[in-house]
């Protein structure tokens, strides 16, 4: 486009050009705060959503927005928006859907057997699609059987975090969710809202949701939960990282619980305290349950 082209006011977004050096000082600074190790080959990528926030703040260059976050007001203030910008949240109901199979005919059983409130954390629930799936198959067994249940989600992204907890979603959103648990779960849009679904209030407070770091030291957390979801997350760390917060979910596991990640994750060399017991689907050793199975066999 030549200016002689250019509508008169017309607003061109500032060029900002990201050198070789501040790329390895942003790469450097993200994983340093949330533990996401970036290739260098992602220059054009984190050019991009970084630009977002120098437009947002009116800045004209990175050089000045890497010296406003590390800078006592960035780090309290726009540390969070930058790592919205940064990370990618790529999600959907019943996303590997054999895991929840799984859930309802392996686990459930077992676990309800010995708790009457089964406790469950989604970790990096992105905007709401996890939880609430879970919410959904829990709520569908416990209308048949004796029991109750929590849930968890947590996320580092503020910017999700407040789509889930609005649980709105359009068509598309809930493609793959099936016409009973439409019917059940969940509340069609009408007029201006035509077209959009919202989670009925009975799922809704099932999910308490909150912002965690995974690399905080303290989550704030205090409970030991029954089961971990925990997928297509580890996959943006380096091993020590993951082998890090695998421990910290082993620790927060009750004997016996369940860890489920990613199809394309594995634990293998990073902890042999967990057992494989499905496809990408590992139990924390329970010595009562174990010394039990084996008086019986």
């Amino acid at each position: 486009m030549t200016a002689d082209s250019m509508k008169p006011n017309q607003f061109v977004a500032p060029p900002f050009s990201l050198t070789d050096a501040e790329l390895k000082k942003f790469v450097t600074l993200i994983y340093d705060e949330c533990g996401i190790a970036l290739s260098l080959a992602k220059k054009s990528m984190l050019s991009a959503r970084l630009g977002r926030r120098l437009r947002a703040l009116n800045m004209s260059s990175f050089k000045e927005y890497y010296t406003f976050l590390t800078e006592t007001l960035g780090k309290n203030d726009e540390l969070v928006h930058m790592l919205d910008v940064v990370t990618t949240n790529t999600t959907h109901f019943f996303r590997e859907s054999n895991h929840f199979r799984y859930l309802s005919t392996e686990v459930l059983p077992q676990l309800s057997a010995s708790t009457d409130a089964l406790r469950i954390w989604s970790a990096g629930c992105s905007s709401g699609e996890e939880p609430y799936t879970l919410a959904m198959v829990l709520s569908d067994y416990y209308s048949q059987n004796h029991g109750d249940f929590s849930i968890l989600a947590t996320d580092i992204s503020t910017n999700v975090l407040k789509k889930a907890q609005t649980a709105v979603y359009t068509d598309e959103d809930v493609d793959g969710i099936s016409p009973v648990y439409k019917n059940r779960y969940l509340m069609r849009g009408k007029g201006d809202q035509a077209g959009k679904w919202r989670i009925i209030p009975e799922l809704r407070n099932r999910i308490k949701f909150h912002r965690l770091n995974f690399m905080d030291e303290y989550y704030g957390i205090d409970d030991q939960f029954d089961i971990i979801f925990c997928r297509n997350v580890i996959i943006y760390f380096d091993w020590q990282t993951k082998a890090r917060l695998i421990d910290k979910f082993y620790d927060h596991l009750v004997p016996g619980g369940y860890l489920f990640i990613g199809h394309s994750e594995t634990l293998n060399g990073m902890n042999d305290k967990f057992k494989a017991v499905a496809p990408t689907v590992y139990r924390k050793p329970d010595d009562y349950y174990e010394d039990a199975r084996r008086l019986a066999a």
